[in-house]
């Protein structure tokens, strides 16, 4: 496996840290790892292939904090709107490409996407001279089947989160597992053997969608990666506080934290 570089965007629920309305202890921290952004994630090869990991709302500023202007791809997980409504801002990215930029996900995510945002793939509405619009081509991945971007294997595989398909991926030496309930035997023995692991953790209870954070370090047990980074935060975390109480080779992960994967 190539080394790559994975840098987190943003490691928040959907709604945010600060939450608006809220003035608990958290949404007040001045702890900056507590401020946190919808979830999304770039990883770089060593060979220089960039894929973002999903377009959350907040992609523009997220991009901007960490100084990334160029992606190959983008992988979707899922079609939830804190996973994809930042998609606009692709459209810096793409203006200066000379074709539309792939974007990888699962059919049915795919096709909502481009229900709700159809200017995007359909070659056919052009924007007016002197303007311009974000341009995505559409590359349905099946579950199970890897596919090469750039210089990296990437292998989608079905995670349960409600009634959405959420795609997780394995990236070279990577696993990435967002809004996930649980990791099916046929996901784990895709993800084993990976030497980092980023996966949700909600809350300490249980959650009917997303894996609570005991469930989260449970998994990360049976996938065995040496480092493990949880993501998909609330407010009911402190940093300070979950960092202390996790086990020896997990931690939060943090808006704008970057990981080497060797």
């Amino acid at each position: 496996d190539r080394a790559m570089k994975l840098t987190f965007l943003g490691t928040g629920t959907s709604f945010g840290v600060p939450q608006i309305g809220c003035h608990c202890r958290v949404c007040r921290s001045a702890d900056p790892r507590d401020r946190r952004t919808r979830v999304g994630a770039v990883v770089e090869t060593d060979g220089g292939t960039r894929i973002l990991i999903d377009t959350p709302p907040e992609l523009r500023l997220q991009l901007i904090a960490t100084g990334i202007d160029r992606v190959d791809a983008v992988l979707f997980t899922h079609g939830h709107a804190d996973h994809t409504h930042g998609v606009d801002d692709i459209r810096a990215i793409s203006v200066r490409r000379d074709a539309p930029l792939p974007m990888y996900g699962s059919a049915s995510t795919l096709a909502e996407l481009a229900g709700r945002f159809p200017y995007i793939f359909d070659d056919s509405l052009k924007p007016l001279p002197g303007t311009y619009k974000p341009e995505g081509y559409a590359r349905a991945l099946e579950a199970g089947v890897p596919v090469q971007i750039g210089d990296v294997e990437v292998t989608p595989v079905r995670v349960p989160h409600g009634h959405a398909e959420v795609f997780a991926y394995r990236i070279g030496a990577l696993a990435y597992v967002t809004d996930a309930k649980a990791v099916p035997p046929e996901t784990m023995a895709t993800l084993r053997g990976a030497t980092v692991l980023v996966i949700n953790a909600l809350f300490h209870t249980e959650h009917p969608t997303h894996l609570s954070i005991s469930e989260a370090i449970r998994a990360a047990g049976e996938i065995g990666a040496e480092r493990t980074y949880l993501t998909h935060l609330t407010h009911e975390n402190l940093h300070a506080d979950l960092e202390a109480e996790l086990p020896r080779g997990i931690q939060p992960a943090f808006d704008g934290l970057v990981v080497r994967i060797d």
